[in-house]
């Protein structure tokens, strides 16, 4: 199954949802970052919910970025989302590894510790929308739950999840954002807050078998529930030679014929994705005889 996201409407258009299977994008950040079970599972949960919080924003243009400056052993976190599934990120440390918890779980929370979650929104306006709360749990779904309700009085319920193998591969990823919309009846929200303390986990789901689809009905049964969009989700980064290019042509003249003189290729590692672009010397002195032509 290809990873992908669901949203829609329930209960008589009170409940508006989205649910998302992350599987391939989180494991393809642990590959790209060569992350640590814990680091996995901490930015898998982020780009799930950057997916599916990217999903709410109106243009295709428009980007959202999740970022988490914490300090705890991971350092902090950033995750950047378009509206059509596309996800990117990347975790300070990638090597951090904890004690599990009482229960076995991976100390995600432990690996945070203190700090803040940055919800930027980029709309093409001058300057981006920036909401900020406290971390709450550094478990990250209980942290935008407490976004939503504090910063866009929205009040939501956030489940994000990533199921390690034994070999450090990712076994599942995925998770839900319930929110309720202006007017919902209190039996409504009574129900659903039974219904959703009586689910198992978000990767228990999964990996039993059941989709977002799934989920989703277990959650809405009965409650009219509607599917409105279905959208891939994928780990997609926008870097390139060319761009990389460009960011070096944009350094000063001597510190380019300084890395020219090293008489080795430079290399440059994208942040998000991990992809090396490799220049010469010859390359760099190019760029600097570029530099003095446009200057005369």
């Amino acid at each position: 199954m290809n990873d992908y996201m669901i949203r829609g409407i329930a209960a008589e258009d009170q409940v508006r949802f989205f649910a998302a299977y992350t599987k391939d994008t989180a494991e393809f950040a642990r590959q790209a970052h060569n992350l640590s079970p814990i680091c996995t599972a901490a930015l898998g949960r982020l780009l799930t919910a950057g997916a599916m919080m990217g999903a709410m924003m109106k243009e295709d243009e428009d980007l959202l970025t999740l970022k988490i400056d914490c300090n705890g052993p991971i350092g902090g976190l950033s995750v950047t989302a378009d509206r059509l599934g596309g996800v990117k990120g990347y975790v300070k440390n990638p090597d951090v590894i904890l004690p599990a918890t009482e229960n076995g779980k991976l100390n995600v929370g432990g690996a945070l510790d203190l700090g803040v979650l940055s919800v930027i929104r980029d709309t093409g306006l001058k300057e981006p929308y920036v909401g900020q709360t406290i971390l709450v749990s550094g478990e990250i779904a209980e942290d935008i739950t407490y976004y939503f309700a504090t910063s866009e009085q929205t009040p939501s319920s956030v489940a994000l999840g990533v199921l390690m193998n034994r070999d450090n591969t990712v076994r599942t990823a995925g998770g839900f954002i319930i929110q309720l919309l202006p007017g919902t009846k209190e039996e409504t929200i009574a129900l659903l807050e039974e219904r959703i303390a009586g689910l198992h986990s978000v990767t228990a789901m999964l990996d039993s078998g059941l989709t977002p689809e799934g989920m989703m009905e277990q959650l809405f049964d009965g409650l009219d529930m509607k599917i409105t969009e279905r959208t891939e989700v994928a780990f997609r980064c926008g870097c390139s030679r060319e761009k990389t290019a460009d960011m070096l042509r944009s350094l000063p003249k001597e510190e380019l014929l300084e890395m020219a003189a090293e008489e080795k290729d430079t290399e440059v590692v994208c942040h998000y994705c991990g992809k090396c672009y490799s220049f010469s010397p010859a390359e760099l002195t190019e760029m600097v005889r570029e530099k003095e032509t446009a200057q005369h």
